[in-house]
């Protein structure tokens, strides 16, 4: 089984960490990667691929840690072959999941690990369920709950806020170096 999360990680955040993390507990992966998507179709990124991977490589130290060059998730899964590809998504992303790129060929090719926070209410994502040809594909998994967003980062970082109980130290020491989100940084 292997653990697919895909994010652009702009930058990697404790949330992300803890996702992954309570992800490999309860699945029990015999391989995680980490995919730092260059160039995402659906949202545009402060920082250049490199340095993104970079900061997740810091972030994930422990994984494999890759760029995906593929702005939709099923044009990776269809390119690439992973032994029963579990691929990890927040529940608000999941929300959003029919906005997806050919949802039901990804629940083909992958399944969907789906990280909930206590007492979310498995009701918001019920429409989103019941509209695919395959939601026993989808598992529904719990998380520590982490009030952190990478915009949130970046923010703090631009107005020279501490950033380092938000970030992994490494992440954030790598980010002060670099002087990211400050406007000097590296960028697309």
């Amino acid at each position: 089984m292997t653990g697919l999360f895909g994010s652009v990680f702009d930058p990697p955040h404790e949330g992300h960490v803890a996702l992954l993390r309570d992800a490999r507990a309860h699945f029990g992966f015999e391989r995680v990667a980490v995919l730092v998507v260059a160039d995402p179709g659906h949202k545009q990124v402060d920082t250049d691929p490199s340095t993104r991977l970079g900061l997740a490589r810091l972030a994930f130290p422990d994984v494999e840690v890759e760029p995906d060059r593929h702005a939709r998730t099923i044009d990776m899964l269809r390119e690439r072959h992973f032994d029963d590809p579990i691929f990890l998504v927040g529940a608000d992303q999941f929300a959003d999941f029919l906005t997806w790129k050919e949802p039901d060929g990804v629940l083909e090719l992958a399944r969907l690990g789906v990280a909930t926070r206590p007492g979310f209410s498995r009701a918001t994502l019920e429409p989103v369920l019941a509209a695919l040809a395959h939601p026993e594909r989808v598992e529904l998994f719990e998380i520590e709950p982490l009030d952190v967003s990478s915009t949130e980062v970046r923010e703090r970082a631009a107005r020279g806020e501490p950033i380092d109980m938000l970030v992994p130290l490494a992440v954030a020491a790598e980010i002060e170096r670099l002087g990211l989100y400050r406007g000097d940084a590296p960028r697309r």
